[in-house]
C-alpha cells in the first residue's frame, strides 16, 4: 500500500466520521485549499476575476478554472449559465459540488491534491525565466506534451521557469492557483525527446524554492491515475486530499452566430 492510498483512507474515514457526527463541511474553519480557486479569486488573483453573482472565474485566454461557492444555489447556478452562456462547457474542478439536472456531464477524472512536506527546493541554475515573448514556445510544448490546461495569458498568474537545450525550450514549470500563502505548481512538462533526465523535477524544486523564498507553501493537482506522484512523493510532498476534475455543459444552445466553448484541455 502506498503512502498515498494509505492517506487517501485516512481522509475518506475523516469525511465519514463528520458526517457520522453531524459536523458538516460548512461548520468548519474553511482552509484555503479546500476550495482553493475560491481562495485565489477572491485574494492574490482577485485582480483577474471575472463575476457574476457568487460565481467568478479567471479570463478565458488566461485559465479555464472557475471558482464556486461552497454552498452553490439555483441562483448560483443560474449566474454560472449565464456567465459562460448556453450550451457551452465548464470546467468544475477540484470543488465537491455537483452541477445540477439538466446540466449535461461531460467528464469525470479522480484527482488528488498533494502539499509540501519537506520538499527539497532548491535554484537549478540552468532554468531560465520564461515570459510573454516565450509564450509561443511555452504553447507549442503544451501542445505536444498536454500536461494540463495553459492558455496564451497563463504565464501572467506566477512565475515560469524554462530549460533550454540547443536554444529550444525542451522543459517547464510554473504557477498557477494562489490561495493566500499558498502557490500551486503547474505546468510540469518535459520534451519526449528529452525525458528521463529529471528535468521536470528539477523545475518542480526551483519553482519550490521561489514559492518559498516568499514565505509561501507549494502544493500541486494533478490526475489520481498519474504515475508521477510517485516522483513527487519522492520530492517530499504529501496527499491532502482527493479531489475531482469535472465538466459540464450548461442547458440550452448557443445564441446565432455565438460560438459554441469546450474545455477538452481540462480533462
Amino acid at each position: 500500500m502506498t503512502a498515498l492510498t494509505e492517506a487517501g483512507g485516512a481522509a475518506e474515514a475523516e469525511v465519514a466520521a463528520e458526517e457520522a457526527g453531524g459536523t458538516s463541511a460548512a461548520s468548519r474553519v474553511a482552509h484555503p485549499l479546500d476550495n482553493p480557486a475560491y481562495a485565489s479569486l477572491t485574494g492574490p488573483h482577485a485582480h483577474f476575476g471575472e463575476w457574476r453573482g457568487r460565481v467568478v472565474r479567471y479570463p478565458l485566454d488566461v485559465s479555464p478554472w472557475l471558482a464556486l461557492p461552497d454552498d452553490m444555489t439555483a441562483a448560483d447556478w443560474a449566474d454560472l449559465a449565464a456567465l459562460a452562456g448556453a450550451g457551452n462547457e465548464v470546467p468544475l474542478l477540484g470543488t465537491t459540488v455537483r452541477p445540477p439536472d439538466g446540466w449535461e456531464p461531460t467528464f469525470d477524472v479522480p484527482g488528488v491534491q498533494l502539499v509540501d512536506d519537506g520538499v527539497a527546493a532548491a535554484p537549478d541554475p540552468e532554468a531560465v525565466l520564461l515570459g510573454p515573448d516565450d509564450v509561443p514556445e511555452m504553447l507549442d510544448l503544451v501542445a505536444r506534451t498536454e500536461p494540463g490546461p495553459f492558455e496564451p495569458r497563463t504565464v501572467e498568474l506566477g512565475t515560469y521557469l524554462g530549460i533550454r537545450r540547443g536554444g529550444a525550450l525542451v522543459a517547464m514549470a510554473g504557477e498557477r492557483l494562489h490561495p493566500p500563502g499558498w502557490t500551486e505548481i503547474s505546468a510540469v512538462c518535459t520534451d519526449p525527446a528529452h525525458r528521463g533526465q529529471g528535468l521536470g523535477a528539477r523545475l518542480v524544486l526551483a519553482v519550490a524554492h521561489g514559492i518559498r523564498a516568499r514565505g509561501e507553501t507549494p502544493f500541486l493537482h494533478t490526475s489520481a491515475q498519474n504515475p508521477a506522484i510517485r516522483l513527487y512523493e519522492s520530492l517530499g510532498f504529501r496527499l491532502r486530499r482527493t479531489t475531482a476534475f469535472r465538466g459540464a455543459r450548461v442547458p440550452g444552445q448557443p445564441s446565432a452566430g455565438e460560438k459554441r466553448e469546450d474545455c477538452s484541455p481540462c480533462r
